[in-house]
């Protein structure tokens, strides 16, 4: 990689002072080392990511600016603190005099839609940290970029915020493009939403820590249940279609899980070192067990599912398959066990943020509305090595941050939950 696929893309010349009344401004000089941590071959080298943040200068006159926000894809505890936050910064702080909101993602922004753009005001979102999911709906799939692009044009939006996960920043990077291709000054500035956090460059996505914390806690009932019953067993599901971060935290954060199965690591369900025989000799040594399973593990026993409305693929309901195959392993063995399933995926991902995630929020928020105010174009606020910054769309394309099989956390999984490799 090149520092200049770590550039992020100007409108123009700032030639507006900020109306921010603080003491500290960002410096254009500043940034965020890619690496910190090197290995014996390896010597520090020049990438760098800028350092997200206030400048004294902006692209855009505050009194002469429109700005719009835009929540896409699945729900995610801390959405409402995002939008909050955008709209309090925008129009308390830069003193914005128009904040619109796009309802239902995307797809608000497509005339045929029927769903217009409307006013946010402070009094809009005043309260609405406490509730979970978002006050503008959501949606998931494909838009045309050039109609999208006409919209923003006509409803004489300067700005646009697109709040969603890998679907959204595609869109988002897609969208500037053809905005770059008019030549046109509209800006698009993104804050990455995934609660499965795998979004490359970004140490972590808003909804994550809250996830964790309300997984473990499911966790902790299920371990009850588990040895509330001779031969208990209880499968629990959890998000993370291609990355296995909720399933591999909070079964760390619980210390009761006994088997964790994540995209990453491929298991066996047959055969001598296989889950099943796992699980068998678990259940002879102990008499109950506990399985957290990420949604997208364990797809190499499924057929081709097919395709949802964004183009991502369909996943086999791994859940349900596990369930069915410990059911009949027993059964075969003439093992009487007490089987129970729990998904709380719908629940969790529906709920206010936790604390930590809510300040996340509000910082992420405020810095990509710093960003954009000073002509950023085609950017996304994230976080890395303890420093917010601003990483371009461009170079997270392709890209997906994924637990390594034979890396540390991996290991202290597998540590906590006394697990063999099963593959």
């Amino acid at each position: 990689m090149e520092q200049s696929e770590l550039a992020v893309r100007r409108l123009g010349e700032c030639r507006y002072d900020s109306p921010l009344e603080i003491e500290k401004f960002i410096d254009e000089a500043e940034g965020v080392m890619l690496e910190v941590a090197l290995g014996p071959d390896r010597k520090p080298g020049p990438l760098y990511f800028e350092n997200a943040g206030p400048r004294r200068k902006l692209y855009f006159d505050p009194a002469r600016t429109r700005a719009a926000i835009v929540t896409c894809g699945g729900l995610c505890p801390g959405l409402n603190n995002v939008i909050q936050s955008m709209v309090r910064m925008l129009r308390l702080q830069y003193g914005l005099p128009s904040v619109l909101g796009i309802r239902y993602g995307y797809a608000g922004l497509v005339p045929d839609s029927k769903h217009p753009p409307g006013e946010l005001t402070l009094h809009d979102v005043e309260n609405i940290h406490n509730q979970g999911g978002t006050i503008l709906g959501s949606s998931r799939g494909h838009q045309d970029v050039s109609i999208m692009a006409d919209t923003l044009e006509k409803n004489g939006i300067n700005i646009l915020f697109t709040v969603g996960g890998d679907g959204t920043l595609r869109g988002a990077h897609l969208l500037d493009e053809e905005l770059r291709r008019r030549g046109s000054s509209i800006a698009v500035a993104a804050v990455p939403k995934t609660i499965d956090n795998d979004i490359a460059f970004v140490s972590r996505t808003f909804g994550f820590s809250t996830a964790v914390t309300l997984a473990a806690q499911v966790l902790g009932g299920a371990h009850a249940e588990a040895k509330g019953a001779p031969n208990g067993i209880v499968v629990v599901k959890v998000m993370g279609r291609d990355s296995g971060f909720i399933a591999s935290y909070a079964a760390i954060a619980s210390t009761e899980v006994n088997f964790c199965l994540i995209p990453e690591a491929p298991f066996r369900l047959h055969g001598a070192g296989g889950l099943l025989e796992a699980l068998e000799a678990r259940m002879q040594r102990k008499g109950h067990a506990l399985v957290v399973v990420a949604e997208g593990a364990g797809q190499e026993h499924f057929s081709d599912q097919g395709a949802d409305a964004s183009g991502n693929k369909r996943y086999g309901d791994i859940g349900k398959l596990l369930c069915e195959e410990i059911a009949e392993h027993f059964r075969s063995a003439h093992v009487p066990i007490a089987l129970k399933y729990i998904d709380p995926s719908y629940s969790i991902r529906s709920m206010p943020a936790g604390a930590e995630d809510a300040v996340y929020c509000i910082m992420l928020a405020q810095n990509a509305v710093h960003g954009a105010m000073s002509g950023r174009s085609g950017f996304l606020a994230g976080y890395w090595n303890s420093y917010f910054t601003y990483v371009p769309l461009e170079a997270i394309h392709g890209q997906r941050k994924r637990v390594a099989s034979d890396g540390y956390l991996w290991s202290i999984v597998r540590e906590s939950t006394g697990q063999p490799e099963m593959r």
